[in-house]
């Protein structure tokens, strides 16, 4: 059931968005399947181990752990594997801005609000909760990754002059960086901050897909220049491109 959305998903990028559609859907296809053998390869083995039984459950597992540290980390390595590249992590993240520059924006829509968040829910869901001694061991190296992540894609979104293309995909990088950090913190703070993060970003990144489409739909612009003429529905893209960037104080993460 994990990867059942790849399908539409892919239907939807090949067949509605730009000149280069089939080439973004293929990248998008080939990493998201690649990292799925990860999964698939992790989750059959786990089952081997614990699915002698024929139900099973989170609270069941959950610091139950019947195998050796080494192996629960090749557990944690092969998951985060595949989280990462539906996150994504960097570097494992140049599917997102092909995609997100090809694809309609209703599609990116869907992406920024549903698709990227399953990684970071996999994180939190199988890396923290199932495998906890491996993910202390790994918390450290998440939190570095994650701050590099903020800097390289906050640095290299402003050099993007299509708005649609890339400046909007990179924010999205780097935003996830946040929620990364969160995650390797291994505390309740940190943790509550990425849980929120992720449902603040699905609803901002979506709106602000959908904000963008009408002020480039309305001045035929794709490059940041002469919106002024176009204020109102600049206004409200400007609205959610600040609390994109947490600027707004109505909440604190």
């Amino acid at each position: 059931m994990w990867d059942l959305e790849l399908i539409p998903v892919y239907l939807l990028l090949s067949m509605w968005g730009g000149k280069k559609r089939l080439y973004s859907a293929t990248k998008f296809i080939l990493y998201t399947a690649g990292s799925s053998i990860f999964f698939f390869n992790r989750s059959f083995r786990y089952k081997f181990i614990w699915f002698e039984r024929t139900n099973i459950k989170f609270r069941t597992i959950r610091g139950n752990q019947a195998y050796p540290v080494t192996l629960e980390i090749l557990f944690y390595i092969g998951f985060l594997i595949a989280f990462a590249v539906k996150s994504p992590i960097i570097p494992l993240h140049t599917w997102l801005p092909d995609t997100h520059g090809e694809a309609h924006y209703s599609t990116c829509m869907l992406l920024a609000g549903i698709l990227l968040k399953m990684g970071a829910y996999g994180l939190v869901r199988i890396n923290m909760e199932l495998l906890p001694h491996a993910h202390s061991m790994f918390s450290p190296w998440l939190m570095v990754v994650g701050t590099i992540q903020i800097i390289y894609a906050a640095s290299t979104s402003p050099g993007q002059r299509n708005l649609k293309k890339k400046r909007i995909a990179y924010s999205s990088v780097s935003h996830m960086g946040f929620i990364i950090i969160g995650i390797g913190s291994i505390t309740d703070p940190g943790l509550n901050g990425a849980i929120l993060q992720i449902i603040s970003h699905g609803f901002i990144g979506a709106a602000l897909f959908f904000w963008q489409e009408l002020v480039m739909i309305e001045s035929g612009l794709f490059i940041l220049m002469k919106w002024v003429e176009w204020l109102s529905p600049f206004q409200r893209y400007l609205q959610c491109s600040l609390s994109y960037r947490w600027l707004p104080l109505h909440y604190r993460a």
